[in-house]
């Protein structure tokens, strides 16, 4: 069984055809179908259903792929690595973050990356929750993420801050101005909810903390992104709970911010399968230095609680 011949049968499952496939691959057919039944000998049984119009997985075939799909990405992750590591022309680094990250956090970090290693190129890849992402960076797609410190990791899991949870409302809206805001004071307030929300023990992030507060959150509107809920928040739909770099930063400064009373804090972190060596451990201590100088501090692990502080953290 060789690397190849995985990639040969990730492409046919991909393509759902040996002729695509072997288009893709630049590969005559009768080749193409050779490594594929050298591949199923090795593996003991047949991996793909040949049928008239294209091929469909066996249930043997459906067992081997996420672990071919393993081995292929892990392969081309080690080649990443080390002509990252050596600053190699055409060098790249995969991460994988979450949509809030990505617009409110990551730009001023990739400019500094790009000034400080020219070589080596950054491909961004974006998800939805942080359930996602972790489930990604597990299947190798990513060299290391940006998120929420998982809760259960076996690989290695560096702190680089935290990130404050801020109110957003329109400029002319009563509370605007205020220095704080406690919760129950928006307890006959609607919300503009976003899927991003985070969960503390199960439950989406808004219903916890106003269940604490003594009242249920009356939903406006539910959109897919923390940069749509803030716009919506902005032209006075309802109350909407984002990141203060996403506002202040990917956003802009077209409404009012209000921080809550006991502040809310999300811890980050850089997460990875495999030791962070070489352009990862690079790119994870100038995000530290980043966050650093941008007025936060390492977070020390822990769940969601008001602290001595005053401040609740929040759970990814």
């Amino acid at each position: 069984m060789s690397l190849r011949q995985m990639e040969y049968f990730l492409t046919v499952v991909q393509e759902a055809s040996f002729t695509r496939a072997a288009e893709q691959l630049h590969v005559t057919q009768p080749a193409l179908s050779h490594q594929i039944k050298a591949l199923e000998r090795a593996v003991g049984g047949p991996l793909l259903e040949r049928l008239p119009r294209g091929v469909r997985l066996t249930a043997m075939g459906r067992a081997f792929l996420p672990h071919a799909e393993r081995s292929v990405r892990s392969a081309a992750q080690a080649r990443r690595a080390a002509r990252a590591a050596a600053a190699a022309r055409g060098g790249e680094l995969h991460i994988a973050t979450v949509h809030a990250i990505a617009v409110g956090i990551l730009p001023d970090v990739f400019a500094r990356w790009r000034s400080a290693h020219p070589g080596v190129a950054l491909v961004l890849h974006e998800y939805a929750t942080t359930e996602a992402l972790e489930d990604q960076i597990e299947r190798g797609t990513a060299d290391l993420a940006v998120g929420p410190p998982p809760a259960r990791w076996s690989g290695p899991v560096v702190p680089v801050g935290v990130e404050d949870i801020v109110l957003v409302v329109p400029f002319d809206d009563p509370l605007a101005g205020r220095a704080s805001v406690r919760l129950q004071e928006l307890a006959d307030r609607f919300w503009v909810r976003c899927a991003m929300e985070p969960l503390v023990d199960g439950t989406p992030f808004i219903d916890w903390a106003c269940a604490r507060a003594g009242f249920r959150p009356r939903t406006a509107v539910r959109t897919e992104h923390t940069s749509t809920a803030v716009r919506m928040a902005a032209a006075g739909v309802g109350v909407a709970t984002a990141p203060a770099h996403v506002v202040r930063g990917a956003v802009g400064e077209d409404c009012a911010v209000l921080p809550v009373d006991p502040a809310w804090r999300r811890e980050l972190a850089v997460f990875s399968r495999v030791p962070l060596t070489g352009a990862a451990a690079a790119f994870t201590d100038l995000l530290a230095d980043a966050r650093s100088t941008g007025g936060t501090s390492p977070a020390s692990p822990g769940r969601p609680r008001a602290d001595c502080e005053g401040t609740v953290q929040v759970m990814p």
